[in-house]
This record gives C-alpha cells, structure tokens and sequence, in this order.
C-alpha cells in the first residue's frame, strides 16, 4: 500500500488546528504527524518530523507564515517542503508574498473540508493549487510586482496555439478537470499540455505558469 500522506498542521488558533487536523486524519491516505501554533515551531518540527507538507496559517506569533514558508520552500532550501497557504483573506497580501516565498498554493480558510483535502493531495503530488476563486483577483491585482520569474524563458511564441489555449485557461483559474471540459480533450491529455507548458517556459509550476500568463499580458 501507498504510504499516507504526511502533514504537519500549523495555525495559532487551536480551534482551527484541531478542525485541520481531524478533517485529515480522517482520511485513510493522509496523516497528521504534528501540530503547532506558530512559524518559528513549524520550521522546528518541519526539521525534526520531515513531513510530506505543511498546512501553514499567514498571521502568526513569533514567526509569521511568510518567513516560516520561506525557510522551509524558499530559494536555495536544499530539502524544500511543499506548503499549502491557508488564509482568511483572499485578498490578503501577505498570501502573494507566501506564494513568492515558495508556497505551493492557497485556499481560503472558509473553504469546505473537500477543498481542503483536495487541496493537500493536490500539492503533495507536486502540482501547485490556486484556489480559483481568487485566482483572478490575487495574481490580477499583484502580477505587475512579482519577482520576474519569466526573464529569459522563451516566449510564449514557443507554445503551440493549443498550449497556448491551455495557458490561458490555467491563468483562468482552472483546473485541469475544467480544461478537459472547456476544450472536449481528456484529463490526461491537459496533464501532458501542462507539463509541456512548464517545460518549454522554463517554470516550476502552475503559480508561476498564471503570473507568467499575466505579466505577458495574456489574460486581463
């Protein structure tokens, strides 16, 4: 069997950890290995417990989200964790900041537990997850300050009119279900105009693949 997914839950308000971590450890793939309630614990534990990846709340004592994201995930982290954001605004800066700091995705902490789930397996695969109702407004609004990420990446000329197609799709906030659907092709085959995107754009994810598309002024 598939060993279970291994999360360590962080959030300083024990009400919502303890929710957190009921909600997956009910789940017979996913398992809770740790709790905390601040930044600078989770970094800690992170180092001690080598989670598969870390549920991390923005606003907390002693060492915020932001920084503790970026000591586990950031640039030149010789063993990155994968983190999924869990925020109360949805548009909150300090999430755009977390996604520069290395975070894999956010969702919102009024999400239902089946987005929340859904969430965690998506980013322990290594896919980047952007909550598609903020989408929009988050990258919209903070595109134009992102650290380039696109500077010396072949244009996006280098793309087929589908991949193209795909891009702008994925920067619409959807998954690769709803690609499937918009353009009558199977899941597997958007998994694979993905990968390609990524590869041929020189990006790491998804998050990246979205800010790309709206720094080139791809979408609007």
């Amino acid at each position: 069997m598939t060993e279970p997914v291994r999360v360590l839950v962080c959030d300083d308000q024990a009400l919502i950890r303890t929710g957190f971590a009921t909600i997956i450890d009910a789940q017979p793939d996913l398992e809770v290995v740790g709790e905390c309630g601040d930044g600078r614990a989770a970094v800690d534990l992170a180092g001690r417990l080598k989670p598969d990846m870390v549920v991390m709340d923005v606003r907390m004592p002693v060492l915020d989200g932001i920084e503790a994201t970026r000591l586990l995930a950031g640039a030149g982290v010789p063993d990155p964790v994968k983190v999924l954001v869990v925020t109360t605004f949805n548009l909150d800066e300090y999430v755009y900041e977390a996604l520069r700091a290395g975070a894999s995705g956010f969702l919102l902490k009024d999400a239902p537990p089946a987005q929340l789930l859904h969430g965690i397996r998506t980013v322990a695969t290594g896919a980047a997850l952007l909550a598609p109702e903020v989408t929009r407004q988050l990258v919209g609004r903070f595109a134009a300050r992102i650290r380039p990420t696109d500077e010396g990446a072949p244009p996006e000329t280098a793309l087929t009119p589908r991949e193209l197609e795909v891009l702008r799709l994925i920067a619409d906030g959807r998954s690769n279900s709803e690609i499937a659907a918009t353009l009558v092709i199977s899941q597997e085959t958007v998994k694979t105009y993905v990968s390609r995107i990524l590869t041929k754009l020189d990006l790491r994810d998804r998050v990246q693949a979205v800010v790309y598309a709206y720094r080139r002024g791809l979408v609007t």
